[in-house]
């Protein structure tokens, strides 16, 4: 394997790192169950190269059921509690310091049933605009609103999220 290609062609560098301060505030927040989502770097931010998102589960269990995605790969790495993830086989507790990488096809879900906070890192790649799928599901259960199968079926599409059986 070798590095990409140059995507850069200047020769002193320049100023174009971004710091997010460890206190800016979840772009999603869920008073109710108490999670949270934190954009740390976005596709559009990454120019389409990755999504890396912080996500904080309540003690109230939560979570994806098994799914897959078509375009992207996706990786968890659990920073504090027991989150429950799924493998395409099973299902495995994983705690502070797992990871679980998943390539496109791969079929993978999680949950956090712990009864205590739990929190990880979620990385897509390349950067898929995973902010509207996590917003509209946001939205949803805001709402109270039951949309149509048909409705969820379609919004699942838009977001490369396929479901099966586990």
């Amino acid at each position: 394997m070798s590095y990409p290609e140059p995507r850069y062609f200047g020769e002193t560098g320049e100023p174009s790192a971004v710091l997010r301060p460890a206190g800016h505030p979840p772009e999603i927040a869920n008073e109710r169950t108490g999670g949270s989502a934190h954009y740390l770097a976005t596709g559009a931010l990454t120019g389409g190269d990755f999504g890396l998102y912080r996500w904080n589960m309540g003690p109230a269990p939560s979570g994806p059921s098994p799914h897959f995605h078509r375009t992207m790969t996706e990786s968890f790495f659990v920073i504090d509690g027991t989150v429950s993830l799924y493998d395409g086989t099973g299902w495995r507790d994983a705690t502070a310091g797992d990871f679980l990488f998943v390539p496109a096809g791969g079929v993978h879900g999680f949950r956090n049933e712990s009864g205590e906070p739990a929190s990880m890192l979620i990385l897509f790649t390349p950067g898929a605009p995973r902010e509207a799928y996590f917003e509209g599901l946001a939205r949803i259960a805001a709402s109270g609103e039951r949309p149509s199968e048909e409705e969820m079926a379609a919004f699942y599409a838009e977001h490369d999220n396929v479901w099966v059986d586990d």
